[in-house]
């Protein structure tokens, strides 16, 4: 009998993302805010990793007069290779601070919208579990969509910016390699602040009684 209650309870995960991703479709436009807010984060991020990818690209190919214009515009060379300051690692925490804090924000109020179907949920026997899926699957589709858009942006916007320092350079010797990495690194970045600014929200959302929830006026 245990086990029998057990499967009636434990809902399958392809339910959970048919569950989640429509849920992201019904509310596509705070879904978008949120989006937007990594899209913005990761593309100032990647913005200053993928310029700094382009000039380390660009310098050993470059002629005398081309790498002191670049030295001029401000960049420091250190170790013969260009890097990140202080400045403007502080300068990505606090963006990236700044984007946890809006998708908290954010899933907190679609918690306080869903009240009713987490509610209906929850008497229909899903566990506090299913309804954290819920709210990880789609933090991991936001941060898929806002890490590779992000990633994408930061990379023209550092491109166009190079080009008009080092000119032509800046697309000849334009690092291939290094960009599809630094995608690859905006996506995960995207994830994991997508899902570390929804931990507390699911978890408010999962400890919600059933009975209270169904009450909430919307």
């Amino acid at each position: 009998m245990p086990k029998s209650v057990q499967r009636q309870v434990v809902l399958p995960w392809t339910q959970v993302i048919k569950i989640s991703f429509n849920s992201i479709r019904v509310r596509f436009f705070r879904t978008l805010i949120t989006t937007l807010t990594l899209t913005l984060a990761v593309a100032f991020v990647t913005y200053i990793r993928s310029g700094y990818e382009i000039l380390n690209s660009i310098w050993p190919h470059a002629d005398g007069s081309l790498q002191e214009s670049i030295l001029a515009s401000g960049y420091e060379l250190t170790g013969g290779r260009f890097g990140t300051s202080p400045k403007d690692t502080w300068l990505a925490i606090l963006s990236l601070m700044v984007c946890v804090v809006g998708i908290v924000n954010a899933q907190l109020m679609a918690v306080t919208e869903r009240f009713r179907e987490i509610g209906t949920f929850k008497c229909l026997g899903a566990l506090d579990s299913f309804v954290v899926r819920i709210f990880v699957f789609e933090a991991i589709y936001q941060g898929l969509l806002g890490g590779f858009s992000g990633s994408i942006l930061g990379i023209i916007v550092a491109t166009v910016s190079i080009s008009f320092k080092a000119g032509w350079a800046a697309f000849r010797w334009w690092p291939f390699g290094a960009m599809l990495k630094t995608i690859g690194w905006g996506v995960i970045l995207a994830d994991f602040l997508s899902l570390l600014g929804v931990i507390y929200p699911a978890l408010v959302a999962a400890r919600m009684q059933p009975a209270e929830a169904l009450r909430t006026e919307q």
